[in-house]
């Protein structure tokens, strides 16, 4: 389904979110199977003055923001959505005769993935450069992230004392022993999680890592991040590992719910920080509308952009400057893993083989 952006008057086009979140899209990874966007048809998109993006975010995540886009710019806008694997494939067969300018997507590792296909060309923005921190944008200038979400400990209020929590490392300690939840390796989260403990502790520390964290597994992975907290609730496990969102989701939708977020690796002897991740954007080789493409990019990245995108999904805004969706910020302040997103790609293919050894499914 395509959907242009008028005005502030014109109607929104409405439909069903029915489709999953992103392809696993490296070697050696497995398609992921959960929801995340709405699919989209781009067949009928003509070639015209608006603006189009491709994006694997969802429909009611995108369509407020590019409203106001319009509002406050006068340009139109037209997406499509769909799973990124997809978009991307569809994007490099179509070539230059691709009618899209923009494309949004999560996780660093997806983006990077996008990236060595030859699909963007270089944002070359100085609002881009003193806006988002440099750990938080493609190396090579390709992509950058819009806003930021962090894949950090989740636990039981009932039966784990906060105290007890650390690190990401000592979920593999003996006191958790049949006590830890994950989601399946085959997501492409947490492939970018191992990634960057591999370039943060090396790949030999990182295997046995995880290794730990599989020995101390409660039940098998579970597909996604709701069913691991709904896995806690149920007393199957007592803690786990998720993106900050999914809480939200589920705080926002249950009252009183017994459940709270740990930041790990802040003290000391472990000060690596929370392991954040992103989503993105970037401009297409062949857009048609490039001035109008990075435009949008420059606009996302301002301080009224940044709150809408971020606060919708419950996320983090990708500048400091920019006030904190009310129930994010309740959730308390962490230091941030500073290592450059960029490695995600790079390294998703050894975290991939690393997940495969010490047997994470």
């Amino acid at each position: 389904m395509i959907n242009r952006m008028f005005n502030s008057q014109a109607a929104l086009a409405t439909f069903a979110v029915i489709s999953s979140i992103i392809l696993g899209l490296l070697a050696g990874c497995s398609p992921s199977s959960e929801p995340e966007s709405a699919l989209g048809s781009v067949e009928s998109i003509e070639m015209n003055d608006a603006l189009v993006v491709y994006s694997s975010r969802n429909e009611h995540l995108i369509r407020p923001v590019f409203a106001l886009f319009t509002e406050e710019t006068g340009i139109d806008v037209e997406y499509a959505t769909d799973k990124a694997g997809v978009l991307i494939e569809r994007i490099k067969a179509e070539g230059k005769n691709t009618p899209a300018d923009v494309l949004i997507t999560v996780d660093a590792g997806t983006l990077g993935y996008a990236a060595q296909q030859g699909i963007f060309q270089p944002l070359d923005s100085a609002d881009v450069v003193e806006r988002v921190p440099a750990y938080l944008r493609d190396d090579k200038d390709y992509w950058t992230g819009l806003s930021l979400r962090a894949r950090t400990i989740v636990y039981s209020t009932e039966r784990v004392n906060p105290e007890q929590l650390s690190s990401y490392q000592d979920l593999g300690a003996s006191q958790w022993q049949g006590r830890v939840c994950l989601r399946t390796s085959k997501k492409v989260y947490n492939q970018s999680l191992v990634a960057m403990l591999i370039a943060e502790q090396g790949e030999a520390k990182a295997e046995s890592i995880v290794s730990s964290w599989v020995a101390n597994l409660a039940i098998p992975p579970t597909s996604n991040d709701t069913k691991l907290m709904e896995a806690i609730l149920a007393g199957q496990c007592d803690v786990g590992i998720i993106n900050t969102y999914y809480f939200g989701r589920l705080q926002e939708k249950q009252e009183n719910l017994p459940l709270a977020l740990f930041w790990p690796n802040q003290t000391e002897e472990e000060n690596s920080g929370v392991h954040v991740n992103v989503a993105g954007v970037g401009i297409l080789k062949h857009s048609k509308n490039a001035a109008q493409a990075k435009r949008l990019v420059e606009w996302l990245v301002s301080d009224s952009a940044q709150a809408l995108f971020a606060g919708v999904n419950k996320e983090y805004p990708i500048n400091d400057s920019v006030e904190i969706n009310p129930q994010v910020a309740s959730w308390g302040s962490f230091k941030q893993n500073p290592l450059p997103l960029s490695q995600a790609y790079l390294l998703q293919p050894a975290a991939v083989k690393l997940m495969d050894r010490a047997g994470y499914k």
